[in-house]
């Protein structure tokens, strides 16, 4: 892991590296390193996920948003059980646990996820998820590699955490969380319209999402600006 860090938080002759462009020198090494299609992480929070901090690409990308936007998936399960959820057949044995999440990704190409949490002790925060475009298990070498990269990460995470003033968040942590905070905003204000409970309010905050095929931060900020509005059952189409 020691090497990892050295090579990852070196920056290049001249110049200072933000802490998004480490987390992005972190997935890219992921890439190569464990022999994957992609690798993304995520912020996770006790309420779960909480936002995109770096992929590596468009589909990993879009693995953090579906898991985000239906609430379900392989990264929140780790990030809940504190291990790491390995599903080298998704379709096969993923549609039982997460059936929106796992239809999602297989139209988006992934045949394979392994996510792999972020923590220390009981603090959560966050996970890294790989996907390849196969099916197959890690060989024990690549899961090695993986949570080699896993401990990595969760090291840079604390340290940007550590830098931050006392009682504030590093902005690039500060930036996913004001995201889940519009999301809970969000939440709210549907609860208040459709005259339902805040568990409801987010299941249709999710759908409307999902059926929209958008992100649901976008969503959720036309929700708190106003351009989109929700009606209780039978009274107005959405």
């Amino acid at each position: 892991m020691r090497q990892i860090l050295l090579e990852v938080l070196t920056d290049p002759p001249g110049r200072t590296s933000t802490a998004a462009e480490v987390l992005q020198r972190l997935v890219a090494a992921t890439l190569t390193a464990v022999k994957v299609d992609g690798a993304s992480v995520a912020l996770m929070t006790p309420a779960g996920h909480a936002g995109l901090l770096a992929a590596t690409d468009g589909a990993s990308a879009e693995l953090e948003n579906l898991q985000l936007a239906l609430g379900e998936g392989p990264c929140l399960d780790a990030s809940q059980a504190g291990r790491p959820v390995l599903q080298p057949d998704l379709v096969r044995s993923g549609t039982a646990h997460w059936p929106g999440f796992t239809s999602s990704a297989a139209d988006a190409g992934i045949a394979a996820v392994f996510a792999f949490p972020l923590q220390v002790g009981a603090i959560r925060l966050g996970v890294l998820d790989l996907y390849r475009t196969i099916t197959g298990s890690l060989e024990p070498w690549q899961l090695a590699e993986a949570l080699d990269f896993a401990a990595a990460a969760t090291a840079i995470l604390l340290d940007l955490q550590h830098s931050a003033p006392l009682g504030e968040l590093h902005p690039l942590l500060a930036v996913a969380a004001d995201g889940h905070r519009e999301i809970h905003q969000a939440t709210g204000m549907i609860s208040v319209q459709a005259a339902v409970g805040l568990t409801e309010a987010l299941l249709l905050l999710r759908a409307c999402a999902y059926a929209a095929e958008r992100p649901l931060l976008e969503v959720a900020t036309d929700v708190l600006n106003r351009q989109l509005t929700f009606y209780p059952e039978g009274d107005h189409d959405e």
